[in-house]
């Protein structure tokens, strides 16, 4: 494994040919403080209560891996394990990363998070447009007077009066990928190879869109979407539309590079330890309340633990999951091939302990 990630173990189940129990006689663990087994046992039993075919997870402790996986199949009509080399689309586990390009260039002095975004020609022209349709993202879009920034765009509060309320909105935050392309005059997805995939190492991670096709290699690799049909049977999710080269979703990865995503970003690889403090640091409005997201994740506090954490949903096709818990050194990342992991959390709160998958990692890893 590429420096500076240390596998201390990685776990294969392949669950066709063999049982959970018989494939946990061969765990060999690091993390002997843990109960790994019932941990790992008590992961597969969710993923079959929700129906997901396959998931990967990784789990990161003092920038070292301690604990990666697939459970299921990535490929059900194919017979292919899920592994942690698997790819998925991650849905808004994108946004972290593309708050990492917007602070990146920031940080270079091309972008400035409190400039109008009416300096922007295009985005008066899509507000105007876009405050008038019938998506619940359009809602309360106000656009004059023209005082959004970037910043109400990366933390989701944009809508209503700019800065005054938290409500989660993935088309505005898209959109935030316009000024960063302008002040650097290329590309979002070359942005985010440049300033991302390549300083972090991440080899198997690739942005896609409706000009850019998804990598030949991971293409092939490519855990496909599953969803129900009407008796409850798990199939093959239809093609997913295309979408644009924006900031709310358009990577394919893996739990390993997410990994070192992770170990790169909290050693200050990517951006500053100032930077990551802003980015991880709940937004307040401008009468003092705190909102629970930063630029990029959803920051909030759980039985006395910070935790900043970011879901993805594709519905009908993928989900992820992506938490940290900062001064504990640990991160938890799950990638599933179904909407299995997605628990409906609020527009306008941060629920994490709404999540049974992260309740299991929680009692097992934080709260003991």
């Amino acid at each position: 494994m590429d420096s500076p990630i240390k596998l201390l173990f990685i776990l294969q189940f392949f669950l066709a040919t063999a049982s959970l129990a018989a494939e946990m006689n061969d765990v060999q663990t690091s993390v002997e403080s843990y109960d790994v087994s019932a941990f790992i046992q008590g992961i597969d039993a969710l993923r079959k209560e929700a129906n997901i075919p396959g998931l990967s997870i990784v789990v990161v402790k003092d920038h070292a891996v301690v604990l990666a996986l697939g459970l299921g199949y990535a490929d059900v009509e194919n017979g292919i394990p899920a592994t942690a080399d698997t790819p998925y689309n991650i849905a808004s586990v994108s946004k972290p990363l593309s708050a990492v390009v917007a602070l990146r260039l920031v940080e270079a002095g091309l972008l400035d998070l409190d400039r109008p975004m009416a300096q922007y020609s295009e985005w008066i022209d899509f507000c105007s447009a876009f405050s008038r349709q019938p998506s619940i993202f359009a809602q309360d879009l106000s656009c004059q007077p023209p005082s959004h920034t970037l910043r109400h765009l990366l933390s989701h509060t944009a809508t209503g009066t700019p800065g005054t309320r938290f409500s989660y909105n993935p088309v505005l935050y898209s959109w935030a990928s316009r000024p960063m392309m302008a002040v650097a005059n290329n590309s979002f997805s070359s942005l985010v190879e440049q300033y991302v995939f390549v300083p972090a190492g991440m080899k198997n991670s690739a942005r896609q869109h409706r000009n850019l096709p998804l990598r030949k290699d991971l293409a092939q690799r490519l855990a496909p979407p599953y969803t129900l049909d009407n008796a409850g049977m798990i199939v093959r999710a239809p093609a997913l539309p295309a979408q644009g080269d924006g900031a709310a979703g358009g990577v394919v990865t893996t739990v390993l590079d997410l990994a070192k995503f992770d170990v790169a970003l909290d050693q200050s690889v990517l951006i500053s330890a100032k930077s990551r403090a802003e980015m991880m640091a709940a937004m307040q409005s401008i009468n003092g309340k705190e909102f629970p997201y930063g630029l990029g994740w959803f920051v909030q506090d759980y039985k006395g633990h910070t935790i900043v954490w970011h879901s993805g949903w594709w519905e009908n096709a993928y989900s992820a999951l992506y938490l940290k818990v900062p001064a504990l050194n640990l991160s938890f990342i799950i990638l599933a091939n179904s909407e299995g992991i997605w628990w409906d959390n609020p527009l306008d709160k941060a629920e994490i302990e709404r999540s049974k998958f992260v309740q299991a990692f929680l009692a097992t890893f934080v709260v003991r």
